[in-house]
């Protein structure tokens, strides 16, 4: 149920600052560390004065911060004590900084990497898989250095609402090395993609290339820019920093080819690039001819 007015004090246990008495007065505020308080009601007092327990309601009433004995007090009487007692019956709410670790029975380390589990131990957050970095496109290509690291083994990237500024346009990858694009013609991929026109039904097929200047992000048809069209894309590039392992990716992709024949296209695949002695320092995305007009990346750490 709740309160009426102002909720009680409770657990909040205070002794009063001395108090002074004035000849022939009988009010006086109460102070705690110099700070007016007020006990919730005369009965939630332990007041003495001259060596003698008041009677809460006939010896003193309390107003807010205000205590007034039955009598003007005289030069001589001595305000012993006056101890707020909140509400004995509930412990309340503890101050700030004052339940320790054994209070919780909490196991661990506590620090600013780990978190308190519901069992009541402490647990470092998982960075197994950590979005490192995103980016959307405005021009013809979109590259992303500085992010391959010992942290992480492999790179996972997500691709989009990617849509090129001309219809029936290759989306594409290059990897980099010491910041800039690679466009030697180390490069091998393979694909498998299916294809399906209301019209005229389905049809798969296998596409590589060999020696190539690129990776394919979509084996077999191009990126349409028809309303309402675009490419998405997966793709995981496998230790890019290593020096003695060529560097393989792998995509799965879909996308529409609006053209003459009208085809609905998913496809998956991979590759490698096979100059293997230098670590890349990152990736672009690029489009085949013109622009990319919009569509984003989202680049993630995998830890092995």
């Amino acid at each position: 149920m709740a309160y009426i007015g102002r909720e009680p004090q409770v657990g909040n246990f205070q002794v009063c600052d001395a108090i002074s008495v004035v000849n022939g007065q009988a009010a006086y505020t109460m102070q705690v560390s110099s700070v007016n308080v007020s006990p919730e009601t005369a009965n939630h007092m332990l007041v003495s004065l001259n060596g003698v327990l008041q009677a809460p309601g006939s010896s003193y009433t309390v107003s807010g911060s205000t205590i007034t004995f039955a009598s003007n007090l005289v030069t001589g009487d001595v305000i012993n004590f006056i101890h707020i007692l909140g509400s004995v019956l509930d412990l309340g709410v503890p101050s700030d900084s004052t339940v320790s670790l054994a209070k919780l029975t909490a196991t661990g380390t506590k620090d600013s990497t780990t978190f308190l589990r519901g069992d009541n131990t402490f647990a470092v957050v998982s960075s197994d898989f950590v979005k490192l970095a995103s980016g959307s496109f405005s021009s013809n290509s979109l590259s992303f250095d500085g992010y391959f690291s010992s942290t992480y083994s492999h790179y996972k990237i997500i691709l989009t609402d990617l849509i090129p500024s001309a219809n029936n346009h290759g989306i594409e990858m290059r990897y980099r090395i010491s910041d800039s694009d690679v466009a030697t013609s180390d490069y091998n991929n393979v694909g498998q993609h299916g294809a399906i026109n209301l019209g005229t039904g389905a049809s798969d097929g296998t596409s590589h290339a060999e020696g190539d200047s690129k990776f394919i992000l979509q084996q077999g048809y191009a990126v349409s820019n028809a309303s309402g069209l675009c490419l998405n894309a997966e793709l995981t590039i496998f230790n890019p920093l290593s020096t003695s392992l060529y560097k393989h990716y792998h995509y799965k992709s879909s996308c529409h080819y609006s053209s003459a024949t009208g085809y609905w296209v998913t496809s998956s695949g991979g590759g490698y690039y096979d100059a293997n002695t230098t670590a890349l320092s990152g990736f672009t995305i690029l489009n085949s001819a013109g622009n990319i007009t919009s569509g984003n990346v989202y680049l993630y750490g995998v830890k092995a």
